[in-house]
């Protein structure tokens, strides 16, 4: 059963914005959690050659995921725009979430390097917050132990100034947050089973065998775990929203 947030009030209407990269990988349960608190969400569609906004257009930024890497600049163009920008709106002092590849995004502006993970890292898996995650009020009210579900081949290092959120078995740097304003997540806890049905259908191919990827049999099992996945989701964002 899908988890409803409930409809609340909040003394400021957020105007979220979304990059996103591919069609098949969009802001899932993080829209619900938007349109249930009242939000207005709009986003930038990269796989459609759509502009950028101005940065006084929108309160707080999240980076979704794709299958590209950050240093893929020649075969997507725009990343070299999407990085202006997004270091743009951190000096601008913005709130930003960055999830997957728009955490490596984020890492990548920062001026940390972005590398093949020594693992791929594909399915549900037990991600550990550290201590100074457990302390940070973003996450103080989460769990320190939960299962979140992945799909990356590459990390990052931790940013300078940044601290180190979380880590799994197969990927030691699962997050950082920068600033106290910015949030990186290599994993995923927005997913629904309708968006990981749908990499199910576009990124099959990576499913090959490895220690830590998962064929769509157990994925498919793993979809048990979307529930709790999506109630922490909404204490992160809702940790955030107090910040407005």
């Amino acid at each position: 059963m899908k988890h409803s947030p409930g409809k609340t009030n909040t003394s400021r209407i957020l105007r979220i914005h979304c990059l996103q990269h591919v069609p098949f990988e969009n802001s899932a349960y993080i829209n619900d959690w938007a349109e249930n608190k009242g939000h207005s969400i709009s986003e930038t569609l990269f796989f459609k050659n759509e502009i950028l906004p101005r940065l006084d257009e929108f309160d707080f930024l999240i980076i979704l995921g794709g299958p590209m890497n950050v240093y893929e600049d020649e075969k997507y163009p725009w990343l070299i725009e999407e990085k202006k920008f997004i270091a743009s709106a951190i000096q601008n002092k913005k709130k930003v979430l960055g999830i997957c590849l728009g955490a490596q995004l984020i890492a990548d502006v920062l001026g940390a390097p972005v590398k093949s993970n020594s693992n791929k890292e594909i399915g549900f898996f037990n991600t550990s917050l550290t201590d100074k995650a457990k302390a940070n009020p973003f996450f103080s009210n989460l769990p320190g132990d939960f299962i979140s579900f992945h799909w990356h081949g590459d990390t990052f290092d931790i940013p300078d100034s940044a601290i180190k959120l979380a880590s799994s078995s197969a990927c030691q740097n699962q997050g950082f947050i920068y600033n106290d304003k910015v949030i990186a997540l290599q994993f995923h806890l927005e997913s629904t089973s309708k968006s990981i049905n749908r990499l199910l259908k576009n990124c099959k191919d990576e499913l090959i065998k490895g220690n830590y990827i998962q064929n769509t049999k157990k994925i498919k099992e793993g979809f048990r775990n979307i529930d709790e996945m999506n109630k922490i989701m909404v204490r992160l964002l809702d940790n955030i929203e107090k910040l407005f």
